[in-house]
């Protein structure tokens, strides 16, 4: 049986930064909302609880306010930020607006460094506060571990049981010694063994999917030549060997040469893996369509309607495998409900429906990191292990306006020349994503002693973590102006370059 420290979530926006930490131990960790407390609390594989921050103030009507008593005393609990508050709030404690409203970096200027919670840590160590209110006055029997100038009860101990509090976040970086905490409640504390390893998670893997689909079924895998849907081909070929049909479809919105390269790095892995050539099917229903919702309603329906059709080729399919990452599963059960759609998803939905197929989705318990660590232990290719993200609707929504066979590409020679030269300068690892945009503009140019009246095409690069937030990255200018020369040089019909500056939010990482 896997040990498992279980994350209740109560909105915060560092939430999945506590899991990831948590598995940098090498220590499994689930996030549930607040709300499945009660049927959560019996779960023999349970070692310790962690309490989420939280937008909303202890003080406030509707604020979270679950029943923990199942867990306390019984296993070990760590409130950070809004959990300690409530443990607090919850036992009679006094927790009011700051006085002094604590944002950002302040120091540790009391510490118990003797206890096992706070063990190795040094006074003055710098932590991170984001709260607007604090424990005024502490319930008895709770026990101050650390305070800063300003916030007295900056950690505390319930005492007689292993349940703690801590005002301040470790899963930050910010927090310099913030992975050492966690490492003392789940190691010391929780008694968690850190064997929670790339290489455990494959064995585990593939024993549960063989245990799941049947001896003689067969599974229907949709791939894109990226991380997510590779390494799941790559553990359920270990698991069900030819039995798993990987389908490739190329929708004309690929970049250059990337159907024939993606498929030939798939049969260098041994996958049975189908290419479908659909380019013409995507642009007749293209035809005509502006709109960036439309674009991608099109893009969507028309690859269900191809997928349906090649994987009726495969007879005994009952499983559709779906690369679907743990990011995507919180998300569906979030605290607040579905986040507000501000675009379609890249990924194409209603599959499942459609087909009445049984869908297995191996990758569902990792994050974006953790599914490269294990593609590193199947030996999957740095070219696809290391492939930045590209999205479902591929080069149509890099291109603005209606999508043409000819504007397609125009924009493949243009990213080719991008993305070739960071591979070539060796920046393409230092970025998340990086491609072309081509403009709906014309501008005019000089060529010799012609003029030009041709496109735009902007450039786009960013650097992130999961693509929740991300930054534009910032190349070195001698490297900009050689993709631009070299772009107005080499592609025939573009004739001005510029580059994008915006971060995400306020700007998406597309641009539609």
């Amino acid at each position: 049986m896997m040990q498992q420290i279980l994350i209740l979530d109560f909105g915060s926006q560092y939430t999945q930064l506590i899991a990831r930490r948590v598995r940098e131990l090498n220590v499994f960790c689930e996030i549930h909302p607040f709300t499945h407390a009660p049927q959560l609390a019996d779960r023999a594989d349970l070692r310790g609880v962690i309490l989420s921050g939280s937008p909303c103030s202890v003080r406030e009507d509707g604020a979270p306010n679950p029943d923990l008593s199942a867990f306390l005393g019984n296993v070990p609990v760590l409130g950070v930020c809004y959990g300690a508050q409530l443990l607090a709030f919850q036992q009679g404690g006094e927790v009011l607006p700051s006085t002094i409203r604590e944002y950002g970096r302040a120091r540790l200027t009391h510490l118990n460094q003797h206890h096992p919670l706070l063990a190795g840590m040094h006074l003055d160590s710098p932590v991170w506060m984001s709260h607007g209110d604090t424990i005024k006055t502490l319930p008895a029997g709770f026990l101050v571990l650390a305070g800063t100038p300003d916030v007295a009860v900056a950690a505390y101990q319930i005492e007689g049981q292993p349940t703690f509090g801590i005002q301040f976040h470790p899963e930050v970086t910010h927090t310099h010694e913030g992975k050492l905490l966690l490492k003392n409640f789940v190691v010391d504390i929780c008694g968690c063994e850190q064997s929670w390893t790339p290489e455990h998670f494959v064995d585990s893997a593939v024993a549960a999917l063989q245990t799941t689909i049947g001896p003689t079924d067969q599974v229907i895998l949709g791939l894109s030549g990226g991380v997510d849907s590779s390494v799941a081909a790559l553990l359920l070929h270990r698991a069900i060997g030819p039995r798993l049909h990987g389908i490739f479809v190329d929708n004309g919105l690929l970049r250059q040469e990337e159907f024939t390269s993606v498929l030939k790095a798939y049969e260098g892995l041994g996958l049975n893996v189908t290419g479908v050539d659909a380019a013409a099917e995507f642009y007749a229903a293209l035809a005509g369509i502006s709109d960036p919702e439309g674009k991608r309603k099109a893009i969507g329906r028309t690859f269900i309607e191809v997928f349906d059709r090649e994987a009726h080729k495969v007879e005994g399919a009952r499983w559709l495998a779906q690369g679907t990452i743990y990011p995507d599963v919180i998300e569906s059960v979030s605290v607040k409900g579905p986040a507000v759609t501000i675009k379609s998803h890249h990924n194409v939905g209603g599959l499942p429906e459609l087909m009445n197929l049984k869908v297995v989705e191996p990758l569902r318990m990792l994050f974006k990191d953790e599914v490269r660590e294990v593609g590193a232990a199947l030996g999957l290719p740095e070219e696809i292990l290391h492939r930045h993200p590209f999205p479902g609707p591929g080069l149509g929504i890099r291109i603005l306006g209606d999508i043409t066979p000819e504007k397609v590409d125009l924009l493949q020679r243009a990213d080719a020349v991008f993305i070739n030269l960071l591979k070539e300068r060796g920046l393409y690892e230092h970025v998340w994503q990086a491609g072309a945009m081509l403009l709906p503009v014309q501008s005019v140019g000089v060529m010799g002693d012609e003029r030009t009246y041709e496109r735009v095409v902007a450039l786009r690069a960013v650097t992130s973590v999961d693509g929740m937030t991300a930054d534009w990255a910032h190349l070195p200018y001698e490297f900009l102006a050689e993709v631009s020369n070299k772009i107005i040089n080499q592609v025939r019909g573009i004739n001005r370059v510029v580059y994008d500056i915006s971060s995400k939010p306020p700007a998406t990482i597309e641009w539609e």
